[in-house]
């Protein structure tokens, strides 16, 4: 009997270790990109962006009634990646009620944290209402923001067109999302909504739902098969009538590759002038002091960014370096970020051996200077110019005059006096 007893408690303590290990807390720690895979996966619809902070709120899909979700303040990591349409983007790219699939993680230093702090098991609590759970995750420091079309490339998936229901140039469409290499019998359809402001790109053509119906493709009124054709969609959330609480909206279909391709292309270019006039984000891993206020400083440049960026941090080049807050806003001079940055050389510009992790470019980069400010410090984020890159100042909300709490958020008293 007691060894029977013993036996129970080593299994029962077995059993509580296992349950721990998959309750595992993990929390990112500075100057350490954090794996993907340990990230808490969620979507839902982006309701508010605060773009200069690189936050927001999301209304998270969860169990319950969709309508009723309050909205969840995210944040993106330092090094966190947004992908809009199959390309490189910053928050103010992506269109309020979109619907983004998120992977997070908890605050990893929570004294800072730019939106509120949570119980680490929040996503287990049940919110009431007929909202249900793991609509407000704690996990809200996001390391990669994606729409439907960028989720669905990165995981080798399309959707499947079924059937179309059409009247009044508005109606229901009937999918599935499968596999691109081979279709997935077990997949479950999905009926979702459109009307006459669905975009619709085919090659170098937008069309609309008349153009469907004129060709044939689509019927004038009622329903039709479309007989699995392949596409990638854009997914927006909007009011539904008939008691559907959650059923959500297509608001682009793009029929071929070439369509696609040809909206990354210009969200590409989009984003890539952005970086240029704001800086490449990076964070240093080594300070090397020299005398009198010369430095070499080592840094790696953040991931996500468009090939012909990096391509721009080449040996002997010149460059300047300012720091930054982990909002990516400048700090550190109060007429734009060249005011006080650092200017030098890049000695030296290498790609690191192993694949870079989820937020990191994998690009090393090690920077002479003969006048090192203060937040040049290992583990600091700062942003980096190349010469060639223009010279612009940016706008109030996007820089702090001083590094104190303070002054990290907009208050009410960066509006006009009346």
């Amino acid at each position: 009997m007691i060894k029977e007893l013993h036996l129970m408690a080593f299994c029962l303590g077995i059993s509580l270790l296992a349950n721990a290990a998959a309750e595992e807390v993990f929390r990112p720690e500075a100057g350490k990109f954090p794996p993907l895979e340990k990230a808490h996966s969620y979507r839902g619809e982006l309701v508010f962006v605060d773009h200069a902070n690189r936050r927001g709120s999301i209304r998270v899909q969860g169990s319950g009634m969709f309508f009723r979700n309050d909205p969840h303040p995210f944040a993106m990591l330092p090094y966190g990646i947004v992908r809009y349409h199959g390309a490189p983007a910053d928050l103010r790219d992506i269109p309020l009620g979109t619907v983004l699939h998120v992977r997070a993680f908890l605050p990893p230093d929570p004294k800072t944290s730019a939106v509120p702090v949570l119980p680490v098991d929040n996503r287990k609590t049940d919110a009431n209402h007929n909202r249900g759970t793991g609509i407000a995750p704690a996990e809200n420091h996001v390391l990669l923001l994606e729409d439907e079309p960028s989720h669905c490339q990165r995981e080798g998936m399309v959707w499947k067109l079924k059937e179309v229901d059409l009247k009044n140039r508005e109606g229901m469409i009937v999918a599935t999302l499968e596999p691109k290499q081979g279709g997935d019998s077990k997949a479950s359809e999905e009926k979702m909504t459109f009307d006459a402001a669905t975009r619709i790109w085919r090659g170098r053509e937008g069309l609309s739902i008349e153009e469907l119906i004129t060709e044939g493709a689509w019927p004038a009124d009622g329903k039709k098969s479309l007989g699995g054709q392949t596409v990638l969609l854009g997914i927006t959330w909007k009011p539904t009538p008939d008691g559907i609480f959650t059923r959500f909206h297509i608001s682009d279909i793009w029929l071929d590759d070439a369509s696609m391709q040809r909206a990354a292309h210009h969200q590409t270019e989009t984003h890539n002038a952005f970086i240029r006039s704001r800086w490449m984000p990076a964070w240093i891993d080594a300070v090397e002091y020299g005398k009198f206020g010369r430095a070499t400083v080592t840094a790696t440049l953040f991931g996500g960014m468009d090939d012909s960026l990096y391509a721009d941090f080449k040996k002997d080049t010149s460059a300047a370096m300012n720091s930054v807050e982990n909002t990516l806003k400048h700090t550190h001079g109060a007429y734009g970020p060249a005011h006080m940055a650092s200017r030098g050389t890049i000695l030296d510009a290498i790609k690191l051996p192993d694949p870079a992790p989820t937020g990191s470019s994998g690009i090393q980069i090690r920077f002479d200077t003969d006048l090192i400010i203060e937040g040049i410090r290992p583990g600091r984020v700062v942003r980096v110019r190349p010469a060639n890159w223009p010279q612009v100042q940016v706008p109030r909300e996007e820089y702090l005059s001083d590094t104190s709490p303070e002054e990290r958020f907009p208050t009410p008293a960066i509006f006009p006096k009346y």
